[in-house]
């Protein structure tokens, strides 16, 4: 029985998986109010499906790469359902996830503020390491691939590839990624970040402490 959930981006997402199907599942846009929305989502969906907190065997979070702020939201709260319920919390990043169960070379993308891009390559058995583009600098990958995620189609255009939809929901997929995972070598919840923040450090000096 798996609990997924996501808050890397301007929502908050979240999906129960048992048996190689969802049994339930949750979607709410939303700006802000991830952290305030989150817990009393969980605990709907549950209450939905007949289900107890202590029913569950497993976590999936999102780990981006998204939002800051909202990927902190998600892994913090991962980290501590799966410490008070003593059972394992698996990372999924969105880039993964995008690409589950499309075959073939895909290109997962996920998009960043002004028009520059996350990307990353998987194929059969493997995965590249995950990289952030600025706009108009593509990554270069060998043909034939497809795209997926938010910026495939203009991605796509200017590669001259094909893109595609995922193959599943997002926290469907991030659920079923879990499902298969090992929890001992599965990777622990933690933000995917590919580049710093855009937050700026203070222009004025630091007070003068007296002694």
């Amino acid at each position: 029985m798996i609990l997924a959930f996501d808050t890397s981006g301007a929502y908050c997402s979240a999906a129960l998986f048992a048996d190689g199907a969802v049994l339930g599942s949750v979607h709410e846009d939303m700006k802000r109010g991830q952290v305030e929305r989150l817990m009393p989502m969980l605990a709907e969906l549950l209450t939905a499906q007949g289900i107890g907190w202590h029913d569950l065997t497993r976590i999936a979070v999102g780990t981006g790469p998204g939002n800051f702020t909202g990927l902190r939201i998600a892994v913090a709260a991962a980290r501590g359902l799966a410490l008070s319920l003593d059972i394992p919390a698996i990372g999924v990043s969105t880039l993964q996830a995008q690409a589950l169960g499309i075959p073939g070379r895909v290109l997962s993308l996920v998009a960043a503020p002004r028009d520059a891009f996350c990307a990353q390559v998987f194929a059969e058995g493997y995965a590249a390491a995950p990289g952030f583009h600025d706009a108009g600098a593509l990554p270069d990958v060998a043909a034939p691939f497809v795209c997926v995620g938010a910026p495939a189609p203009r991605v796509a255009a200017a590669l001259g590839a094909p893109w595609r939809d995922p193959a599943f929901p997002l926290v469907e997929a991030m659920a079923r990624i879990a499902a298969g995972a090992d929890p001992v070598t599965a990777p622990r919840p933690a933000p995917l970040y590919l580049r710093p923040a855009d937050a700026a450090p203070p222009r004025d000096p630091a007070p003068v402490i007296l002694p």
